[in-house]
């Protein structure tokens, strides 16, 4: 029980952190153009709000949502819980939320296969899918539609689940999307500090929607998720402040990431559907995952 816990929170941790480069980049290039007053306190104060209250609020109020009977101190002690009452009620609601988060997780890795600029990792492969873009709102239509299908069969709320995390991909990589385009803006003008902090922490909570969403994969459990979320987003803050242009040439992490999310995203549908899969098998699976991409990248360092 204890060392599942562990090998949970390890992996929980070392998917936040490496699935949150890319903010921790943005992060970076925006504090670059800030006043030494500006970046303190978005390295103190954001700190407190990305760690604490968004990755710490998020999985207890997505819990919550699935299961209002119950009270805050029974969701956050459920891990440890033996009362009946909360081992059913989250249990019941499982798979409504799996489902959901399974959605979102495959539409991610499948918009970043077909359309994302990207480092090419597995060449053959992803050139491929690269090559036939166009096809990826005709994918996720028809992936929608057979998910939701098999979902309503088992009950209307799981097909309510599915079509929801669907449109959570979408609102989530419309935000992606603008801050994409007002980063360029900020980097290329002269917006107040106070405007740019409102950004970084608009980015912050939106590419923390992916880290908690995909937590679900690896534990139900509010305490593990705060646990391992928490130490991944402190190891991101951290590279933000020291030494982003190191982590930047690793440039195979982000495919690790989404490889990741694949495995995350089908673990949730499938266990969302009843089927058995041990709760080691995300963490080992995300470990395995990232190892290989970052072996790839520091070979790509080593031999230039």
């Amino acid at each position: 029980m204890l060392f599942t816990a562990f090998i949970t929170i390890l992996g929980l941790s070392l998917f936040e952190a490496v699935s949150s480069v890319d903010n921790a980049i943005i992060n970076a290039e925006v504090l670059q153009t800030m006043g030494a007053r500006a970046r303190k306190w978005f390295l103190t104060w954001g700190m407190f709000i990305a760690v604490f209250l968004v990755r710490g609020a998020l999985p207890f109020l997505i819990i919550w949502a699935f299961n209002t009977s119950l009270t805050p101190i029974q969701i956050l002690s459920a891990a440890w819980s033996n009362d009946p009452l909360v081992l059913e009620s989250i249990e019941k609601s499982a798979p409504i939320l799996l489902v959901a988060g399974g959605v979102f997780l495959l539409f991610l890795f499948l918009h970043w296969l077909f359309l994302e600029d990207k480092k090419l990792g597995l060449p053959r492969t992803e050139k491929f899918f690269m090559a036939k873009g166009v096809w990826f709102y005709s994918i996720v239509s028809v992936l929608l539609s057979i998910i939701a299908w098999f979902a309503l069969k088992e009950s209307s709320l799981m097909g309510f689940g599915a079509v929801v995390g669907s449109s959570l991909f979408f609102i989530s990589h419309g935000f992606k999307q603008n801050a994409e385009e007002q980063e360029k803006k900020l980097l290329g003008s002269t917006h107040s500090d106070l405007s740019k902090l409102f950004f970084l922490e608009i980015i912050d909570t939106t590419f923390s929607i992916d880290g908690v969403l995909g937590a679900f994969a690896f534990t139900l459990s509010v305490p593990l998720i705060l646990l391992g979320n928490g130490l991944g987003a402190l190891l991101v803050r951290d590279l933000t402040i020291r030494n982003i242009e190191h982590i930047k040439k690793y440039i195979y992490l982000k495919n690790g990431a989404m490889y990741s999310i694949l495995v995350l995203g089908i673990v949730m549908i499938l266990h969302s559907f009843n089927f058995h899969i041990p709760e080691y098998i995300s963490p080992v699976a995300t470990f395995l995952i990232i190892g290989f991409f970052f072996w790839k990248s520091k070979n790509v360092l080593k031999h230039g």
